[in-house]
């Protein structure tokens, strides 16, 4: 993984819904966590390409979500690491205003309008748009270059969705120091708000239930020791799947009230969505709200109303499953839930008071932890990783981060069994070397297919790759010979096998097979990456020129409304006045973005001359 690195190191929440950065302040002694464009600390993870040849990230493209859906992106974390053809992908498909299409190896690929031309895009790209905004607004309220990242996944990531966390942080430019787990994150952030509070070892269980990812961790807070003792969870379950539900249940009324399907419109859906939105914010304080939404389909008004006891009954099913994972955190854990100390709730969906509910109950009544943000938490825990593994930033508490492995990971040996080799749970970095016989007389090589999963049956779990060790001497079976998994400090797997009689070894690190970009592949993205940002440059920099020459005009055009002006100019003065207003405005008319900048500039050049030589005159 990447080395550590001089300049600031910042921590990155990349959400499926929401993004938030943070970085360690020396001076102050904590995370300061940094707010956007807009004032806001978290920024939403859309992406979006407009008619006007722009590309808007962040607040701006959620903003247009509902005028342009089909080129306005949402959702890439549900896409990272998958396969186009897996069952949860086209689930979501079915939901998505955006195309997303099969690619090479059947990698997802979103497929979008950019300059009257279709561009595919995979989701380590979309996600590296993301994180590029995010380093943006960290390098304007540093004032400084910011080139290291700590960036956060889910505690169930599997090794290809960290991977190609990885690869989307090295499109942007970031050299990424670490991926961590968003409840250790957010633990870290709970832990060192309360280090001074409690003395001795305290059982921490963390409940994060974001925008579109549910984990759990159980960890055990000791001194400046955080060790994680379980994790589990659900990486498709969250705030995006009650929104769902809910639109649904609307889609289903107006069928019922108006006689229409909105099911075929984009617009009409995504306006749906986000007025459900809201409502799902607005039922975390109140028992009922209302949803209006004006011309929704066909010209036709919607204007309905949902209770908390709707909203939990539509959702119940989900509620259950996160309990489920809890219970089930604690058993792989081996400890009773009386013997848990503190529950903090993290994520915006944490909110939900039935959520909160269920999950008192579940601890007997315990109360819950919401001293730290929910939304903040996970960043503010990631900038203090970032800072730990930073050369030059000093007065960071020196913290002892013991994580586990999400999943168990092994091969399939004889038979098609799969033979674990590091069980889920445990403590990483790991490393584990177990001996092995031929199943043959004077068998030459050994395939081996490695997986990760739970399952007895190795064809049932998820296939990470494989390799052949070959060169094994000819021997009756029985012969020995040694595989050895190592999982690294990001979760990261190298599978190695060797026949030490001949010294014959091969190891692979779990990369391309799984669509994960290649180092050609990411340089290209790169520079593909520079190219929009310079292309981003230059739009706000015609619109800046645009805005110039719409002032002039109007400025002009009130100069020239007054009578003694006109008496003082000529006919050919007054004549050249007028062409040079006449001809920008045809600059500034719907295609003014198709001319060249130069052309907009040179004719604001000449107006403003103008304008000045005329209010000379009026003195």
């Amino acid at each position: 993984m990447a080395k550590k690195d001089e300049g600031y190191a910042v921590g990155i929440d990349l959400g499926t819904t929401y993004s938030c950065v943070g970085v360690w302040q020396e001076q102050h002694g904590r995370v300061e966590i940094i707010h956007n464009d807009q004032g806001n600390k978290t920024t939403p993870s859309f992406v979006a390409f407009t008619q006007d040849h722009q590309r808007l990230i962040g607040d701006a493209a959620k903003n247009q979500a509902a005028a342009n859906p089909q080129n306005t992106v949402f959702d890439a974390k549900r896409l990272i690491g998958r396969k186009f053809s897996d069952s949860i992908v086209q689930k979501d498909i079915m939901l998505w205003p955006f195309k997303v299409i099969a690619g090479v190896n059947d990698k997802p690929m979103i497929s979008l309008k950019f300059n009257g031309h279709e561009k595919h895009f995979c989701a380590e790209v979309i996600s590296s748009m993301v994180l590029t905004k995010m380093r943006e607004f960290a390098e304007a309220y540093l004032e400084s270059q910011v080139k290291n990242a700590v960036i956060t996944v889910p505690a169930y990531f599997n090794d290809s969705q960290r991977k190609a966390t990885i690869d989307a942080g090295a499109v942007a430019g970031l050299n990424v120091l670490k991926i961590i787990n968003e409840p250790t994150a957010a633990a870290i952030a709970y832990g060192l708000d309360k280090r001074t509070k409690y003395v001795g070892e305290r059982n921490i269980f963390v409940f994060d239930l974001g925008g579109g990812t549910f984990d759990v961790s159980l960890l055990t807070i000791k001194n400046d020791v955080f060790q994680v003792k379980a994790t589990g969870g659900n990486t498709h379950l969250g705030g995006e799947d009650f929104d769902n539900r809910m639109v649904n249940y609307f889609v289903e009324e107006i069928k019922r009230k108006k006689k229409l399907d909105i099911i075929g419109n984009p617009k009409a859906l995504r306006r749906l969505r986000t007025a459900c939105e809201k409502a799902k914010r607005t039922l975390s304080f109140a028992n009922v709200t209302n949803i209006e939404v004006d011309a929704l389909f066909q010209g036709v008004d919607f204007s309905s109303s949902i209770t908390r006891a709707k909203f939990d009954e539509i959702n119940m099913e989900l509620f259950d499953m996160c309990m489920e994972i809890v219970e089930k955190c604690l058993t792989d854990a081996k400890m009773d839930k009386s013997n848990v100390d503190d529950v903090v709730l993290v994520g915006g969906s944490s909110r939900i008071p039935k959520v909160q509910q269920l999950l008192q109950d579940f601890f007997n009544g315990k109360e819950l932890c919401r001293s730290i943000n929910p939304d903040e938490a996970v960043a503010y825990g990631a900038a203090v990783q970032a800072a730990l593994l930073s050369k030059n930033i000093k007065n960071v508490p020196n913290l002892v981060l013991i994580d586990v492995a999400p999943l168990s990971l092994g091969w399939s040996i004889l038979r098609g069994v799969m033979d674990v080799l590091i069980p889920r749970n445990t403590s990483i970095p790991v490393k584990k070397t177990k001996k092995y016989t031929t199943a043959e007389d004077n068998q030459s090589c050994v395939p081996i297919k490695v997986y990760e999963g739970e399952r007895t049956r190795a064809r049932d779990n998820h296939l990470l790759g494989s390799f052949v060790l070959s060169g094994l001497p000819p021997a009756p079976r029985g012969h020995l010979y040694d595989v050895c998994f190592e999982v690294d400090q990001n979760g990261i797997l190298t599978v190695s096998a060797m026949d030490k009689s001949t010294g014959s070894n091969n190891k692979i690190t779990i990369t391309n097979d799984m669509g994960r970009l290649s180092a050609k592949e990411i340089k290209k993205l790169i520079q593909d990456a520079e190219t929009y940002r310079i292309a981003d440059k230059t739009f706000l920099r015609k619109a800046k020129v645009m805005n110039a020459l719409g002032d002039c005009v109007y400025k002009m055009k009130n100069v020239l409304k007054k009578n003694d002006i006109n008496l003082k100019l000529s006919s050919e003065e007054n004549k050249k006045i007028n062409d040079a207003i006449t001809m920008a405005t045809n600059l500034l008319d719907e295609n003014g973005h198709q001319n060249g900048i130069e052309v907009l500039e040179d004719h604001l050049n000449k107006l403003e001359s103008l304008y000045e030589r005329t209010i000379s005159k009026s003195g």
